[in-house]
């Protein structure tokens, strides 16, 4: 796998996340071999200065004593020593993935994608559905954002970790997971069972709305995300176009050099759409539009809500900082950080870590705030039950306009 930062999956990426229940909102960056040198010494430095002598006591103990002697995995404990070491960030972006778990995530990039479409994080300390893709089982099911699973397959999920309910949820196609949900605004939780299917993420829709009018839903930011845009960039130029609408609502985010690839086909010139902050370096990294902007001329409204995290608030903060569209929708989630993912680690094991923090081109950060939109715009339960859209219908009323 390319070591590339995830600006904006669970982002890492979100396709793993709409399947078996990643954080969302990655960010991935591709690390410069300059930067690798200065993180090694550091952590050498850190290395001498643990005293680790503890965790050998711990470990000696449990050897000796442990009741149970096959339950001594040595391998398991040590993977969960890990996991609890970065848990101690405090950071639900930085995640240890053993062997079986990078495979998978790996597996979830090239297509191989199975389960109920739901992403999921982790909010206030609750399994909290992020989004569900549009057509999948769980939006067939009812499952909606803000969703919380108390229950899968009848054991509590407060008590799992993560990769616990990942496991839980995940399964091939066919077979079913039943889920004990709450939902803040209703009284009662209540069971879901939902079967699984193959899922497919296409990662552009293009819908032409009649009178030069175009939809552009975006569901992701991944490596084929750039070449299905332009595809979809050149029909709509061929037709005249007076407007486009961006949909980045239920987007959790991907890769940081696409979503400066989307901006630089709506942006003309040179511009600054992100600012990246790592730890020890003096001077931001500045990360300018390409020029190309084969649609900065054409009226522009994206679309965004409370799933809009990562990527897409990187492409929806450069577009309200820069005066470029008009925002509709709901406040976007909040995710103002960027990962990298160290794939060469023993035995297969990965580690997901924060390496910076990005700002948008006024040198706002969004992280736990989120970006406000320039018109708001709620969309109820009850909209969705009657298949209405009114954020939709808001934007095509102001390019109308």
């Amino acid at each position: 796998m390319n070591k590339r930062p995830i600006a904006v999956l669970l982002p890492v990426i979100a396709v793993f996340a709409f399947l078996f229940g990643w954080q969302v909102g990655q960010l991935q960056i591709k690390p410069t071999s300059e930067s690798l040198p200065s993180v090694i010494g550091q952590t050498r430095i850190e290395k001498k200065q643990a005293d680790l002598s503890l965790f050998w006591d711990v470990w000696g103990i449990l050897q000796g004593k442990y009741v149970d002697r096959d339950a001594l995995n040595t391998e398991q404990m040590v993977y969960g020593a890990i996991r609890g070491m970065v848990a101690a960030l405090d950071d639900p972006y930085t995640v240890f993935m053993d062997p079986a778990e990078s495979k998978e995530f790996s597996d979830s990039l090239t297509g191989k994608l199975e389960g109920i479409g739901a992403e999921l994080t982790v909010k206030d300390k609750n399994l909290t559905v992020m989004s569900v893709l549009r057509n999948s089982p769980a939006e067939k099911n009812g499952l909606t954002s803000g969703d919380i699973i108390l229950k899968i397959n009848d054991e509590g999920a407060s008590d799992m970790t993560v990769y616990e309910a990942i496991t839980k949820i995940r399964g091939k196609k066919g077979t079913s997971v039943k889920l004990l949900i709450f939902r803040k605004s209703g009284v009662d939780p209540f069971d879901v069972t939902i079967v699984r299917d193959s899922i497919r993420l296409d990662s552009v829709k293009l819908e032409d709305k009649g009178k030069g009018l175009f939809y552009l839903g975006l569901n992701q930011f991944t490596d084929v995300t750039p070449v299905e845009m332009s595809d979809a960039i050149s029909k709509i130029l061929l037709s005249n176009p007076r407007g486009v609408i961006l949909d980045l609502r239920d987007n959790g985010g991907g890769y940081l050099e696409v979503a400066i690839e989307i901006l630089s086909e709506l942006i003309s010139g040179k511009r600054e759409v992100v600012t990246i902050r790592k730890r020890d370096l003096k001077d931001d990294e500045i990360k300018f539009s390409s020029g190309s902007g084969r649609l900065a001329s054409i009226p522009l409204v994206i679309l965004i809500n409370g799933a809009s995290a990562s990527a897409s608030e990187i492409v929806a903060g450069a577009v309200q900082d820069l005066k470029r569209g008009t925002l509709v929708g709901e406040k976007s989630y909040g995710k103002g950080s960027v990962q990298e993912i160290e794939d060469n680690l023993k035995e297969g094991a990965s580690l997901r870590i924060t390496i910076a923090k990005w700002l948008t081109p006024l040198k706002r950060s969004i992280d736990k705030v989120g970006i406000e939109p320039d018109i708001k715009v709620p969309l109820t339960e009850n909209d969705l039950k009657k298949n209405k859209d009114p954020q939709l219908e808001a934007a095509l009323q102001i390019l109308k306009k």
